[in-house]
C-alpha cells in the first residue's frame, strides 16, 4: 500500500475531492484524519472508511481559525502519535463581478483559500522535522495558473497558495519535507454536477478542456496520493494541473 503507516490530515474531508482523498488515502494504508467545518459529514465519511476495514476519524475545523488548526494537529498527535501527509483542500470560491468584489469578500477568500494553508503548514512542519520528513498537498486552482472571469478574489487566493507553496518547497526541502500544488480545472463533484453536467453549461465545460470527459473527484485525490506518497520522493515545488488541458491550450 503507498501510504502504509503513514498519518495524514485532509481538510474539507466532508465531500468533493476531500472525500476521494479521505477514501482513496485509507485504502492505500494511511490513518486519516478527516477534518471539515461540517464535522457530521466528516464523521459520515470517516465511518465508510471504518466500515470498510480502513482508519480514520473525523474532527471539527474551520481551517480560517488558527486556534482550530493547534486543536486539529494536538489531537492528531495525541491519537496516532505523529504527522506525515498534510492535505490542505479546504476553499471557497467568490464569484463576482471584478468591481463588484469588496473587503469582505478579499478578507474571507483569503481566510480560508490562503490563510488556513499557511496555518496548517505553520503548525504541521515542526511535527514532520521530529519525524524526518513529510509530504505537504496544497490544493490551488488553475485560476492560479490563468486568468478566470468574474472570480479576482478566488484568483489571487490561489494564486498565493501556489506561491507559498513554493516557498515552503525550499525552505524545508532540507528537512526532507516535500510540499507541492495540485491545481483542479473544470471537476464534477456532487456539488457541482447538476451545475456542470446541465445541458445548458456542459458544453461550454467541454469546450474549455482538451480530453473528451470533464473531470472527477477521484482523478483529483489520485494527483494528491502521488504527490503524498513516496513516489513522489524527488518532487518538491511543483505545480500539478488536473485539467484535462485548459492550461495545455
Amino acid at each position: 500500500m503507498r501510504l502504509e503507516n503513514k498519518v495524514a490530515i485532509i481538510t474539507g474531508g466532508g465531500s468533493g475531492m476531500g472525500e476521494a482523498a479521505v477514501r482513496l488515502f485509507a485504502k492505500e494504508g494511511a490513518k486519516v484524519v478527516a477534518t471539515d467545518i461540517n464535522v457530521e459529514a466528516a464523521e459520515k465519511v470517516a465511518q465508510a472508511v471504518r466500515a470498510a476495514g480502513f482508519e480514520a476519524v473525523a474532527m471539527k475545523q474551520n481551517v480560517a481559525d488558527k486556534t482550530d488548526w493547534q486543536s486539529v494537529i494536538s489531537q492528531t498527535v495525541e491519537t496516532f502519535g505523529k504527522i506525515d501527509v498534510l492535505v490542505n483542500n479546504a476553499g471557497i470560491s467568490v464569484a463576482k463581478d471584478f468591481l463588484d468584489q469588496t473587503e469582505e469578500d478579499f478578507a474571507k477568500g483569503f481566510a480560508i483559500n490562503t490563510n488556513s494553508v499557511m496555518y496548517g503548514m505553520q503548525l504541521a512542519i515542526p511535527h514532520m522535522i521530529k519525524n524526518g520528513g513529510g509530504s505537504i498537498v496544497n490544493v490551488s486552482s488553475i485560476a492560479a495558473l490563468t486568468g478566470m472571469s468574474g472570480a479576482g478574489v478566488y484568483t489571487a487566493s490561489k494564486g498565493a497558495v501556489r506561491s507559498i507553496t513554493k516557498a515552503a518547497a525550499v525552505d524545508y526541502g532540507k528537512q526532507n519535507i516535500r510540499v507541492n500544488s495540485v491545481h483542479p480545472g473544470y471537476i464534477v463533484t456532487p456539488m457541482s454536477a447538476e451545475y456542470m453536467e446541465s445541458e445548458k453549461f456542459r458544453p461550454h465545460f467541454l469546450a474549455q478542456i482538451a480530453l473528451p470527459e470533464l473531470g472527477n473527484a477521484t482523478e483529483v485525490a489520485n494527483a494528491m496520493l502521488f504527490l503524498a506518497s513516496d513516489e513522489a520522493s524527488h518532487i518538491t515545488g511543483i505545480e500539478l494541473p488536473v485539467d484535462g488541458g485548459v492550461t495545455a491550450k
